[in-house]
């Protein structure tokens, strides 16, 4: 089996083109003939927050990834898009995730599925932007009308794409475990590398910071009175997408300059594991998400969470079991942090974290694309007959 993946993938950095990498590197492992089609040009800088687009690592071993779209040039698409069509691949894969994309992506999609042979499935990691925009429904309706068939990463990412397309099949697979960061090392010299005292106790927020992700209500959170006295420092590990001095006067405000930790860059692959190594518990307290990367990493690393019950979290961290299910509130927010340390769930929920990660394979994800492209021809066969 042909599979052409359109998507971001090296040299471009991030959680979407290392999901892409390793999935990549799944669909290889069982026999599949697999390509990735990423950027020449993802976004343009003027709409590009952080400080560079682009991983100083090397290109990952044994995946085929070419450089070829263009996402604000028209004729790029066309001809991508014809060259694809041209090579009839069984599968074109195409990776979703905002509105901006739609025109670049939703275009190829139509040009490709012309031949009449390749069957067009979409990886949608979101149908609508967390955060929104003019014109949005429309950009997505336009890229929703050009696939055959879509690979979910929660429930809530399905329910969306029924609102578009109740004519085409739909098969939720959760997101896989990230597991390309290397070994769980001891916890001692994860903080000794990232010069910590291990006496401490961690919270760990990480990733790339958007309003959404809802740093301001853990910080709010964290400066609860009942914290204080504790021991324990909040860890904030990932770059500003945004305006960074909001946050840093929100630590100002409540006197938590030395218990909240800012690594305010990018985290390079070789050093996540430091980061969830040493962290006691991971905190997520998004305002909106559908799923989270995040969530598959501290699985990885046997962490127990908190999250929030925004979109498909609840459907990943079973509460009061692998950690906490809150709402987006900083009062129960610190309840929960208090329970967690006051009471000792630290092993308690590492233990089910340990099983609960058994079901988060990367097989289960080639799978569930599999089975939509046989229910996408069978859907033809129907049509035809």
């Amino acid at each position: 089996m042909k599979i052409t993946f359109l998507g971001p993938a090296h040299p471009y950095r991030g959680g979407l083109a290392t999901f892409n990498e390793r999935l990549a590197r799944q669909f290889v492992a069982e026999c599949k003939d697999v390509d990735i089609r990423t950027f020449t040009l993802q976004y343009p800088g003027f709409l590009f927050p952080g400080r560079t687009q682009f991983t100083k690592g090397p290109a990952p071993e044994g995946i085929k990834i070419r450089r070829e779209l263009n996402s604000i040039n028209p004729f790029n698409w066309v001809r991508t898009g014809f060259k694809i069509r041209k090579e009839k691949a069984d599968i074109l894969l195409i990776r979703y995730w905002m509105p901006f994309m739609a025109p670049c992506l939703g275009t190829v999609a139509r040009i490709v599925k012309s031949n009449k042979f390749t069957v067009i499935i979409s990886l949608i990691d979101n149908v609508f932007p967390h955060e929104k925009h003019p014109g949005d429904n429309l950009l997505t309706k336009f890229f929703m009308n050009s696939i055959d068939g879509a690979a979910v990463l929660s429930d809530t990412v399905q329910k969306d794409v029924e609102g578009f397309r109740k004519d085409i099949p739909v098969c939720v697979t959760p997101h896989p475990l990230f597991d390309m960061y290397g070994k769980k090392l001891d916890r001692e010299d994860a903080l000794s590398a990232l010069k910590l005292d291990p006496e401490s106790s961690y919270l760990l927020f990480f990733g790339i910071i958007r309003n959404y992700k809802g740093l301001d209500i853990l910080i709010k959170a964290f400066s609860d009175t009942r914290l204080r006295g504790r021991n324990l420092k909040l860890i904030v590990a990932g770059e500003f997408y945004e305006n960074e001095a909001y946050y840093r006067t929100l630590v100002k405000e409540a006197g938590l300059e030395k218990d909240v930790i800012f690594y305010d860059h990018f985290i390079n692959d070789e050093d996540v594991r430091l980061f969830f190594s040493g962290a006691d518990l991971v905190v997520q307290p998004y305002k909106s998400a559908t799923q989270s990367g995040v969530t598959q990493i501290a699985f990885h690393f046997d962490k127990p969470m908190l999250v929030t019950d925004v979109g498909g979290l609840k459907e990943i961290v079973p509460h009061g079991k692998c950690g906490y299910v809150v709402q987006p509130d900083p009062k129960i927010i610190a309840d929960s942090i208090i329970d967690y340390f006051d009471n000792g769930r630290k092993s308690q929920f590492t233990e089910c974290v340990t099983k609960e990660k058994e079901k988060f394979t990367w097989n289960k994800t080639t799978d569930a694309v599999i089975e939509v492209f046989y229910k996408c021809l069978l859907n033809q066969l129907i049509k035809a007959l």
